[in-house]
């Protein structure tokens, strides 16, 4: 082809023809100049479907992921619940319920004892940050999502983080020095699993007297009505959070449909 327009222009110089050369000439480069816009054109729109298919795919893992989050989040709710319930009832006692069901105040008393950190389930975030691709996400609104929710998160384990602290000092320390945990801990095991686990310990009344006089104890679970309440409405939030950023990245996906 190039040897075919090189001929052309040769014949047409031959021939004495400058300005019909000079037209030719221009309508050459004028195509050369046309063929390769066409060219990056195309490149720059396989690109830019490369990068779309690439975010579709990030934000089809990132609505997996709010979904599972958001069944952890009303697991942890309800049994945050369950852990305000039983603060509650060991209050009761404090505040001159007598000491008939030490099953009862056992129970509800290692309910409170034990407890874990939430943490959710943002791989697909964590990706998008740790390799510097969270700009891959092209609407603004999704990506804010992403970024409130995360600010959210962190405001909860600091939470968590107050609560560990006030969970050792209060409720631990005292309990750690006047009750026999060991018969306490097997009974527990054996209510909470039918008989499956533990053992049907016989609870110590003696202990559960003393402890019951213990201010600092009692505050242990004031404490716990309080920030566990707190932490089931930053979960309740994060929740909501979610789920309006759902709403955002399907109408995102139904773009490409």
């Amino acid at each position: 082809m190039i040897k075919f327009f090189r001929n052309i222009r040769k014949n047409m110089l031959n021939e004495g023809k400058t300005s019909k050369y000079l037209k030719y000439a221009i309508g050459e480069i004028v195509l050369v100049v046309i063929g390769i816009l066409i060219a990056l054109q195309i490149n720059n729109n396989n690109e830019a479907n490369k990068a779309r298919t690439k975010e579709l795919h990030y934000l089809k893992n990132i609505k997996t992921d709010l979904l599972l989050n958001i069944e952890n989040i009303n697991n942890f709710i309800e049994t945050r619940k369950t852990k305000i319930h039983s603060a509650n009832m060991v209050l009761e006692y404090y505040e001159g319920k007598p000491l008939t069901n030490l099953k009862d105040l056992n129970s509800n008393l290692l309910n409170v004892y034990i407890w874990h950190k939430f943490y959710q389930i943002n791989n697909t975030f964590l990706e998008l940050t740790n390799s510097g691709n969270l700009a891959t996400i092209s609407n603004d609104s999704i990506k804010n999502g992403l970024l409130n929710i995360d600010a959210l998160y962190k405001e909860l384990k600091g939470e968590e983080e107050h609560y560990r602290f006030d969970t050792e000092v209060l409720l631990y320390e005292p309990s750690f020095s006047t009750l026999d945990l060991n018969p306490l801990t097997k009974k527990y095991m054996f209510d909470v699993s039918n008989g499956q686990v533990g053992e049907n310990a016989e609870i110590p009344r003696e202990n559960f007297e003393i402890l019951l006089k213990d201010t600092k104890h009692k505050n242990g679970f004031v404490m716990a009505v309080y920030e566990f309440t707190i932490m089931n409405g930053q979960l309740e939030r994060m929740k909501d959070m979610s789920e309006k950023l759902i709403e955002l990245i399907v109408k995102e996906l139904k773009k490409d449909t």
